[in-house]
């Protein structure tokens, strides 16, 4: 056989084979993102900075936490308050809040000691 066509053929099989690999490890991120577990939350707590940016992180009461330690959670949380803080200092006071109800957040993991919960990681949404 040719070198030339050797050549071609080996570099086409080894992108062939990246490629797989790249989808495959993407189709186990979006399989692991679907398998979230979920929590459910009576009230939180998510702080807003001065840009517009909730924070990563979301203080919660009331939850009924999945079982084994994960990573990403989908939040349920019935009424979240987010008070819009003046600057991005807790220190310079609120300047609104605002509270919605029926709101799902995804976060990375949490911590929990008595009926309070702090979530971490959380995305924006």
């Amino acid at each position: 056989m040719n070198p030339t066509l050797k050549r071609l053929l080996g570099a086409t099989a080894a992108a062939a084979t990246g490629a797989a690999a790249l989808l495959g490890t993407g189709a186990g991120a979006a399989d692991a993102a679907g398998r979230a577990h979920h929590a459910y939350c009576d009230r939180a707590v998510r702080p807003v900075w001065t840009g517009g940016d909730p924070s990563r992180n979301m203080t919660a009461h009331g939850c009924d936490l999945p079982d084994g330690g994960r990573r990403w959670y989908t939040v349920e949380v019935d009424t979240l308050v987010e008070p819009h803080y003046r600057t991005d200092y807790l220190d310079d006071g609120v300047d609104r809040t605002e509270t919605t109800h029926d709101r799902t957040i995804r976060c990375l993991g949490y911590t929990s000691h008595g009926d309070t919960v702090d979530w971490f990681g959380c995305v924006p949404h």
